[in-house]
């Protein structure tokens, strides 16, 4: 057993050196590759987090501008309504004037129409009474010439 246990020492003795060389090379990596390329990966974070954040604000001011554009074009449709109602009531309006002016027109027509018929049926009248006269007299006449005869 001791024999074991000085090759083992002897062993241990012999890879101090392959561990401090380990040892350096550990340090020597982490100072040489290690750090610069941590340092290389933090800024390409910083940067691709910077990227992140001014497309998220461009996206929100983006849709801050789609917000005002559909604000103002729902507005313009609301006036561009408003405007057709208004002109659609005017029409309409016009339109009533002229059917109350044609109905006025028409009533003094047939009113006018009314009295002409009137007038032509009283003189109808007086001529019938006229003529009924003078035929009755004409009758009268010659059943008395015909009794006479």
């Amino acid at each position: 057993m001791d024999s074991t246990i000085q090759a083992l020492g002897g062993l241990l003795l012999r890879a101090v050196p392959t561990f401090i060389l380990v040892f350096l090379l550990h340090f020597y990596l982490k100072w040489m590759f290690f750090n610069p390329l941590n340092k290389v990966l933090k800024e390409r974070r910083n940067l691709t987090e910077g990227a992140r954040e001014a497309a998220d604000a461009a996206l929100r001011a983006a849709s801050e501008k789609t917000a005002r554009y559909e604000a103002a074009l729902n507005d313009a449709r609301a006036e561009i309504h408003r405007t057709q109602e208004e002109t659609r009531n005017g029409w309409l309006a016009e339109q009533t004037r002229q059917m109350d002016e044609a109905r006025a027109k028409s009533h003094a027509l047939i009113l006018k129409g009314k009295e002409e018929i009137a007038a032509e049926a009283e003189t109808a009248r007086r001529e019938l009474s006229e003529s009924t006269q003078a035929l009755a007299a004409q009758l009268t006449q010659r059943i008395l010439a015909g009794r006479l005869n």
